[in-house]
């Protein structure tokens, strides 16, 4: 078991320490999973209150937040510091040595020094993997991709051919990268078709023979990305889909082909992205929001969750609602709605004299129809 003073501990996430006791710190936790030998983390007021009730010794708190009898660590940013002691404590997954006996490697493959390949793993021909990478039991790795240095894939990830991924890239669990686009074509218009350009579905009952459109394209990955469990990335019909360097994309998010994913960009659970979309660098899309197909987002700007995105929209937005709306749109929306609630109100308080008024000019009223 690792243990470190609250001194080295403090050295690590560059806080300031005030000292009360000295523990042994063996673990971190919230402080009511706490014991003697944890490091509470206290990063908000609910947790700062529950250190009353905790038998810590030692918290790590934001910075400016003192705790009688508490050994204390203050930090400007408690998430960037939990994340260095979460790396300091975190014990990665097992990884066999070299090549396991049950992995089939085709001869035409190129492997770098200190590649890990687990079990059941199938490497095709002409793949091409990097120094230090390393790929979990049940992978499928395409014929001629090229893997860079220092990736770690999860078990169970689906790599199409001719996928290039980048240096530093994670791969979570069951992550399909180049799979066929979900690109079709009729014979002749179809409803689809037909309602984009008529607003309406004018015939149906019109059977007709739906072709599928093959994707030649692959999937480009740059450099230190990490890509979350179940998620499935398509390839590109012509062109690849590219995703940027320093994306973070969480589990079960699906991204259609030909898409442009910028640098930097935080893609949250449940998204879908429709093809051939291009997302600027920088760019919040929060979880379950949905983009059309063909449309462009501008670098900085923040999908909110849940939103329905139908067309495109420039740097820096703040993108609400269904259909999507810029969010100070959003904000007029929600106040003409309550505007309109409050004159509803008021309609139904005067609406006996209304009605009496009607019935005392029936006449009057008829005549001026």
């Amino acid at each position: 078991m690792r243990s470190f003073t609250v001194d080295e501990i403090t050295q690590i996430v560059g806080g300031m320490l005030t000292k009360v006791a000295s523990p042994e710190i063996t673990h971190i936790a919230p402080p009511l999973l706490s014991d003697e030998n944890t490091l509470a983390l206290a990063l908000g007021e609910e947790e700062i209150a529950n250190l009353a009730n905790s038998k810590a010794k030692a918290a790590l708190v934001p910075l400016g937040v003192q705790i009688d009898g508490f050994t204390t660590i203050e930090v400007e940013r408690p998430r960037l510091a939990m994340m260095k002691l979460l790396n300091l404590f975190y014990v990665p997954p097992v990884v066999n040595k070299d090549i396991h006996p049950s992995a089939v490697v085709d001869p035409t493959a190129k492997l770098g020094q200190n590649v890990c390949i687990g079990p059941n793993v199938v490497i095709s021909p002409n793949a091409v993997i990097g120094d230090n990478t390393k790929i979990l039991a049940n992978s499928y790795i395409g014929s001629n991709v090229k893997i860079g240095n220092n990736c770690f894939f999860h078990p169970g990830v689906n790599i199409g051919d001719r996928v290039q991924i980048g240096n530093d890239v994670i791969l979570n669990h069951g992550v399909s990268l180049g799979a066929d686009g979900f690109s079709f074509v009729t014979e002749n218009p179809n409803n689809i078709e037909n309602a984009r350009k008529e607003g309406e579905i004018k015939e149906g009952d019109v059977e007709q023979v739906i072709f599928k459109i093959p994707s030649i394209g692959s999937v480009v990955i740059g450099n230190n990305v990490e890509i979350g469990a179940n998620t499935a990335i398509d390839r590109g019909t012509i062109e690849n889909t590219v995703i940027g360097d320093n994306t973070k994309i969480d589990d079960l998010v699906m991204i259609g082909h030909n898409c442009r994913i910028g640098k930097g960009c935080l893609i949250v659970s449940q998204v879908g992205i429709a093809g051939s979309c291009v997302i600027g660098d920088r760019v919040v899309i929060a979880g379950q929001a949905g983009l059309a197909d063909h449309i462009e987002i501008g670098s900085d700007t923040i999908i909110t969750a849940k939103a329905g995105v139908t067309k495109s929209f420039p740097a820096k937005s703040i993108i609400v609602g269904i259909p999507a709306v810029p969010r100070k749109d959003f904000i007029k929306q929600l106040k003409t709605m309550k505007d309109a609630q409050d004159i509803f109100a008021k309609f139904r308080k005067f609406e006996p004299i209304l009605k009496s008024f009607e019935d005392a000019h029936q006449e009057e009223i008829e005549v001026n129809k």
